[in-house]
């Protein structure tokens, strides 16, 4: 007799960094302009429409200045999302806030990330603080015992009833990290070639230790459980890095069977047989050379061969074809990822 195969829903989710997304007028970085309002419009048409192609039951987004900006955008795609948050680049009052409170600014000093999603939403946490023993002393820098960008953990329910965690991340960049005063002027020579080692150390040590910090986060989250995760965003690092494996932990599994249980799963390397595995999976160009930082991790509930597997990822698709169009403050200058995940009803 042949198996009947079981049921299975799915699950479209998608990383997406917006490079910049703020309301006209406002400044984000002090060093370029602010969007005037023809600005605006275009990159609000741009990116409803990039969410219009990816059409994600999850949407995980970076660099959002401001919540409205989000909400502009998602509402110029047509499509329905009926929960959009932003932590810390809300633009609304306080809760609770008597009447004429102002609003909120929005993102001060970095952007943040979010999520907008068609599923349920039973819980929202924002990590700020790494956990504790895991702040380091950066050179120049002082004590860094905190996210820059606080990674944003969505605990959803899909209408069959089973619980997915979604973990939207988004680690420093290599950008080298010069010293400033408070106003944003130098401090070092820039020009120096040893300041700028010294600042790219600064770079490496601020994203391995929120890398670290968020490996505490993933370990607590599947630790004797069996709820799905999908952690994704920009690591500004690709999938077999030393800081992006400090998340992951995958090269674990070879020799320690047991670290499956905490374990994340490249999910491009997850892909099902069928799957067109192309050669233009890559979400950056930096100086002219091709690069994965915007990547979408699975926990084993993923992974068909497990004996702890609920699902399968069936595809992986890069939508990169603007990053060859010329920069333009509309677009982004990521490409975005989207997976489609299957987990069973039954």
């Amino acid at each position: 007799m042949q198996d009947i195969p079981p049921n299975y829903a799915t699950l479209f989710v998608a990383t997406c960094n917006l490079l910049n997304l703020a309301n006209p007028h406002r400044v984000y970085y002090e060093n370029q302009d602010a969007y005037d309002e023809r600005d605006y419009e275009r990159k609000i048409d741009w990116t409803g429409e990039r969410f219009h192609a990816l059409n994600a039951d999850v949407l995980a987004v970076q660099e959002v200045w401001d919540e409205n900006a989000l909400k502009a955008a998602i509402a110029r795609s047509g499509l329905r999302y009926d929960f959009v948050s932003v932590p810390g680049a809300e633009n609304t009052p306080p809760p609770a806030s008597p009447p004429g409170t102002p609003a909120r600014p929005g993102a001060q000093g970095t952007p943040r990330v979010g999520i907008a999603t068609r599923l349920q939403v039973d819980h929202v946490r924002s990590f700020v603080d790494f956990p504790p023993g895991f702040g380091v002393e950066v050179p120049g820098l002082g004590p860094h015992t905190r996210f820059e960008r606080p990674p944003l953990l969505a605990t959803l329910r899909m209408k069959h009833g089973q619980q997915v965690h979604v973990l939207t991340v988004h680690l420093k960049s290599k950008r080298p990290k010069f010293l400033q005063d408070a106003h944003g002027n130098a401090l070092e020579d820039r020009e120096d070639r040893k300041v700028g080692a010294m600042a790219s150390l600064r770079s490496l040590v601020m994203r391995g230790v929120e890398a670290a910090a968020l490996r505490c986060i993933v370990i607590d989250l599947l630790q004797g459980t069996n709820t799905p995760l999908v952690v994704m965003g920009d690591f500004n690092d690709d999938p077999h890095s030393v800081t992006t494996q400090l998340v992951a932990a995958t090269s674990e599994v070879a020799y320690d069977k047991a670290a499956r249980d905490v374990a994340l799963f490249n999910a491009y390397e997850m892909q099902g047989e069928s799957a067109l595995k192309k050669d233009v999976a890559y979400s950056h160009i930096h100086q002219g050379f091709p690069a994965v930082l915007d990547q979408i991790f699975v926990s084993e509930e993923f992974v068909a061969t497990s004996r702890r597997s609920l699902g399968d990822v069936r595809r992986v698709d890069y939508f990169n074809d603007h990053l060859h169009e010329g920069r333009d403050r509309s677009r982004s200058d990521h490409g975005f990822v989207r997976a489609l995940l299957r987990l069973r009803t039954d």
